[in-house]
């Protein structure tokens, strides 16, 4: 009996996320430095899951790595609950979004870490602009070597231009409008090695850390903060383009999109062209202009199509993929709703619409954050 030929399809990755979050005062709506108590106080229930972040004013939230979406909608949830509790005993409330809403109190608070407080010098102004309390969703496929991550990296960046536009979700910034979807990533930009990451095998990679350490650019290969990058802490790829969002399905759309796209373009037989640097980045500028509206570069075929019509398309593209992992019906649900209501930006503008200023948007941030987090458990969607 001859053996049954092997499965040419790359093991299915688990995932995991990280959000990141705003404190902010209940009755000003403004951020406050409380994320030494809290993060103290959840880390008696998440340990090393419970982090600080940058400023004093944000923390993070990890879950464990996962192999279904139900595991992650439980991870999340969970995750989240923790540190609203936390955030309620220090008398202060968890927001996701990608950027203050309402103008913070500066000098920002830099967390008194050693290595923040380096961070902090290395980059000088930086790190007390307007916005600068910058806050976003990461999401870690693995396991992966360096050399599978590099690969799935240089492959994966023609599609985040995509994935940043339905995640949109800082169109304040410490109450400055610009009359765009996404503030965070202008912001951003001000750190060293944003951007889209270069194409690079394994020497080229080591190289290439090793000399913007060398010329003092980064402090060290934790600094590198192109849009997606391999860690190098866990096997995995960590794409880093999203804004943080108060809407769980928006976070839970954004995993199963990623990994099936990463399942997809690990797969030997999938061709794929990647497209020329040049287009790159003006296309993530109008995903952060226009998020779901953005005529965004097609992967497949280089025509500019609106972001609404690529985020289906995506789907119906990754459709072997998420039928391995039992998660088509999902994201076809998940999608659809969100191709209905709008992105976080669509949300954030509608509250200050409906209540006409923007102590509101923070309440209804707030809120929205809070209700997710009391959903634990994916809901029975069609295969």
């Amino acid at each position: 009996m001859s053996a049954a030929p092997a499965d040419p399809r790359p093991p299915l990755l688990r995932f995991g996320v990280e959000e990141e979050f705003l404190l902010v005062d209940p009755g000003s709506r403004v951020t406050v430095p409380a994320a030494e108590a809290v993060v103290a106080d959840a880390a008696r229930s998440l340990g090393p899951r419970a982090q600080h972040e940058f400023l004093a004013t944000q923390v993070e939230g990890c879950t464990r790595p996962v192999r279904t979406a139900a595991e992650l909608r439980a991870e999340l949830a969970d995750t989240r609950g923790v540190l609203l509790s936390a955030a309620d005993r220090a008398g202060c409330r968890l927001a996701a979004t990608g950027t203050a809403v309402l103008p913070s109190r500066h000098p920002l608070p830099v967390t008194p870490l050693p290595r923040y407080l380096r961070l902090a010098d290395r980059i000088d102004g930086v790190a007390d602009q307007i916005g600068a309390e910058l806050c976003g969703c990461h999401v870690h496929l693995g396991d992966l070597t360096l050399r599978q991550a590099l690969f799935l990296n240089a492959r994966l960046r023609d599609w985040l231009p995509l994935f940043q536009a339905f995640c949109a979700n800082s169109p304040f910034c410490e109450g400055i409008d610009r009359g765009t979807a996404a503030l965070r990533p202008e912001r951003h930009a001000s750190w060293p090695t944003v951007g889209p990451a270069p194409v690079l095998d394994e020497p080229g990679y080591r190289t290439a850390l090793d000399r913007l350490i060398a010329d003092g650019v980064i402090l060290d290969r934790r600094m590198l903060y192109w849009y997606a990058r391999p860690s190098e802490h866990l096997p995995t790829l960590e794409v880093r383009i999203a804004d943080s969002n108060a809407d769980l399905d928006t976070v839970l759309l954004l995993a199963v999109l990623l990994r099936a796209l990463a399942h997809t373009l690990l797969d030997p037989r999938t061709r794929v062209r990647p497209l020329p640097d040049g287009p790159l980045r003006p296309a993530h500028r109008r995903a952060a202009a226009d998020a779901l509206d953005a005529r965004l570069p097609d992967p497949l075929t280089g025509a500019l199509r609106p972001a609404r019509r690529l985020l289906p398309a995506l789907v119906e593209f990754t459709t072997p993929a998420l039928l391995r992992t039992d998660d088509l019906g999902l994201a076809r649900q998940l999608t659809a709703r969100l191709l209905a209501t709008g992105c976080g930006a669509d949300r954030q503008r509608a509250a200050l619409a409906r209540h006409g200023r923007l102590t509101a948007v923070v309440d209804d941030l707030a809120r929205r954050t809070a209700a997710t987090a009391a959903t634990s458990g994916t809901a029975a969607v069609p295969h």
